[in-house]
């Protein structure tokens, strides 16, 4: 029985299933994937390439609506988030359309040993394991920049997102990219440890939880295979006393639910100063409560199901646990009764460092809310964690945004703004969220061969 099933987690009904790729299959793949490598498409001019993604991007910005149809009915995103993540990706493709070529020009070194530049080369093979909650970005993160670069990549996708892997290597296809170029793999952890060992692969990209990064990067570091790991978060929300609150309990309220909470990035811990707790908390709790659930398909829905059973018994779990441990319910906190993976909105306070929820990643609609007395007080609980992804600092002293960014251990911070995404900008974490960059520049060289050329002066 296949493992890749596509479930409407709004109803829990059964849409469709893929049968795996055997051995045989993924033997091919990746023998096909190596010659591609080797060819002159991947060693040769990079215009053809750049094609593939220009037409990539006119692809998809035609096919916005049937793209997001599929991601929601798969995974219960909101339509209008995952019409945003169809757009994002095309953004991303025309982004190294036009921008690649420009980023993998050979640098210059000055050196006494005579003229020196740094050539960025393609390696070979990448293997991408990706995740479902952005089913159509978390791919083009990874083919975008590797496509351009010159890297053949075979990609496992999540296994309750089977139509959107589908759909998005048929898309690939059309394009114009040789057979290779992205292959399209339902295959086990197995048979992804066994392709990571294999000497034509030369590098692995994941997404995903901190249990499977784990996994991949013993396995990557077993067989001395680059790798790249975008894993969980705990991202804070910092609210200062001089902070604009009506806007930043607007958008925290967003940054907390959209993709009802399943964002690596999502706001999670709201660490408010004790000067506006009070009216923050309120505020929040309106927020919370004004939200419609129901269909990801209806427009006026304003908060989908979780992604699967799966998820919606780990949070179910996840919460009753943390309360258990002297978490105080604000509101929500239970299931939504009825058919489908939903959950109340909900707000917990009253965590402390021996509660496990101090340190877990909620992964749905669940905020924690801590008060602090100044600002040093707010930068060591923001510190306080096993995660260091993303987060948000909120005043309107920007001098002071500054300064609290600076201080916060993590890949991004964004000041006045919930966290978002852009193909220009890079995407990574430290600590337990992982290591490497995705997008701009830098996730484009993550998979290269940075190769010092010397010419002797004497």
């Amino acid at each position: 029985m296949s493992g890749y099933k596509s479930v409407n987690p709004a109803t829990n009904q059964l849409l469709k299933q893929f049968p795996d790729h055997q051995d045989e299959a993924v033997e091919a793949a990746l023998a096909q994937a190596d010659r591609l490598y080797h060819s002159a498409w991947s060693k040769g001019e990079i215009q053809p390439r750049l094609q593939v993604l220009e037409k990539l991007a006119d692809l998809i910005e035609s096919r916005v609506e049937a793209l997001a149809v599929i991601a929601s009915q798969e995974m219960g995103k909101l339509i209008g988030q995952s019409r945003g993540e169809v757009k994002i990706c095309a953004q991303i493709a025309r982004y190294y359309a036009r921008q690649a070529a420009q980023q993998l020009q050979p640098q210059p070194y000055a050196s006494e040993l005579g003229d020196a530049w740094i050539e960025y080369h393609p390696i070979g093979v990448i293997v991408a394991v990706e995740p479902w909650n952005f089913p159509y970005y978390q791919l083009m993160r990874v083919l975008a920049p590797n496509l351009a670069l010159g890297n053949p990549v075979l990609a496992k996708h999540a296994n309750n997102v089977p139509q959107c892997a589908e759909a998005f290597a048929q898309l690939v296809e059309e394009a114009g990219a040789p057979a290779g170029a992205w292959t399209n793999l339902f295959i086990s952890n197995q048979q992804v440890a066994d392709l990571i060992a294999d000497d034509r692969v030369q590098g692995v990209a994941l997404t995903g939880s901190e249990r499977a990064g784990s996994a991949v990067a013993q396995q990557a570091g077993k067989y001395l295979k680059k790798s790249t790991l975008e894993l969980g978060g705990n991202d804070v929300f910092m609210v200062m006393d001089d902070a604009d609150i009506r806007e930043a309990v607007r958008q925290g309220a967003q940054a907390r639910l959209s993709n009802c909470g399943q964002v690596c990035t999502a706001a999670k811990r709201f660490i408010l100063h004790q000067d506006i707790a009070a009216p923050f908390l309120q505020q929040l709790r309106d927020a919370f409560a004004a939200v419609t659930p129901g269909d990801p398909l209806d427009e006026k829905t304003t908060l989908g199901p979780l992604s699967s059973a799966e998820a919606h018994e780990r949070l179910i779990k996840q919460v009753n646990n943390a309360i258990a441990h002297g978490a105080t319910v604000e509101c929500g906190g239970k299931a939504i009764a009825g058919v489908g993976c939903y959950f109340q909105p909900t707000i917990l306070t009253g965590i402390t460092r021996d509660n496990p929820a101090w340190f877990e990643e909620f992964f749905g609609p669940v905020a924690q809310v801590y008060v602090v007395a100044s600002e040093a007080e707010a930068v060591a609980l923001a510190n306080d964690s096993h995660y260091g992804l993303g987060g948000s600092v909120w005043t309107q002293d920007i001098a002071r945004g500054r300064r609290l960014a600076s201080q916060i251990e993590t890949g991004m911070v964004f000041i006045n703004s919930q966290s978002d995404t852009a193909a220009e900008l890079p995407f990574g974490g430290v600590k337990r969220s992982g290591y490497g960059r995705e997008l701009s520049d830098l996730g484009i060289k993550e998979f290269a061969n940075q190769k010092l050329v010397v010419i002797s002066g004497g």
